[in-house]
């Protein structure tokens, strides 16, 4: 084979490569988060049929009495976070909470971006003023189901309204008027001062409380949790 026939299969080859290359790159992108972000929302109807029949009392889920309280601190836009909350937390939600084993608490810690973590804040006083109308739990876990990109700017006024309305938040008035108000700023403060006094380094944290006592859990998996409980109860 001459050396002019061996330079085409090589260009060829090199060709190919580069385009299988360019695929993966594609491919990473579509799986990296990027399809959310948008006032296009999926899973409405998952979140609703998740959470059906749950009570809601501001940012607890299940009965507030319950003698073990599952506690978790999370940022929304956090991407693990979003994994928790789509693989594990339906497990944590069906199996333990809507059973009356354990409540389970989503506490707003805002860690994304830098201080003072404008796109955190905005989403976190969205999901507290959904509180107010009992679609807490339906705002955060509709809210990681559509998560864009960390501070990539897709948390804006529009992204946040479809989100609520997507939630089933009737008042969006009134939505509106408590997700602007100041009244959060303490209760988010509060919430990041609990994070550094428990230790916690980062989102998703679970802080795991019974008469047993009390365990740590970075990360975790539904399993984590679960054997938690069994250990503290």
């Amino acid at each position: 084979m001459d050396r002019h026939r061996l330079g085409q299969i090589a260009s060829g080859v090199a060709f190919l490569a580069v385009c299988a290359v360019a695929a993966l790159i594609v491919v990473s992108q579509a799986g990296s988060g990027g399809a959310g972000g948008d006032t296009d929302l999926e899973d409405a109807g998952l979140v609703r049929q998740e959470l059906a029949g749950i009570p809601q009392h501001g940012t607890v889920l299940g009965d507030p009495r319950a003698d073990v309280k599952v506690i978790e601190y999370g940022d929304l836009q956090c991407p693990i976070c979003r994994g928790f909350a789509t693989d594990d937390a339906p497990d944590l939600i069906s199996q333990v909470v809507r059973k009356g084993v354990a409540s389970y608490d989503l506490r707003q810690w805002t860690v994304i971006g830098k201080p003072p973590f404008e796109q955190s804040t905005a989403a976190a006083k969205a999901a507290l003023a959904a509180s107010q109308q009992g679609r807490y739990w339906n705002y955060v876990q509709l809210f990681y189901r559509n998560q864009g990109a960390e501070d990539s700017g897709y948390v804006t006024p529009a992204f946040l309204t479809a989100i609520a309305r997507g939630a089933g938040v009737k008042d969006i008035a009134r939505w509106n008027r408590d997700r602007e108000s100041s009244r959060w700023d303490a209760d988010l403060a509060q919430t990041a001062s609990e994070a550094q006094s428990l230790g916690l380094r980062g989102t998703p944290s679970v802080v795991v409380e019974g008469p047993g006592g009390r365990q740590v859990l970075t990360a975790p998996g539904f399993d984590d949790v679960e054997n938690a409980i069994q250990s503290v109860s």
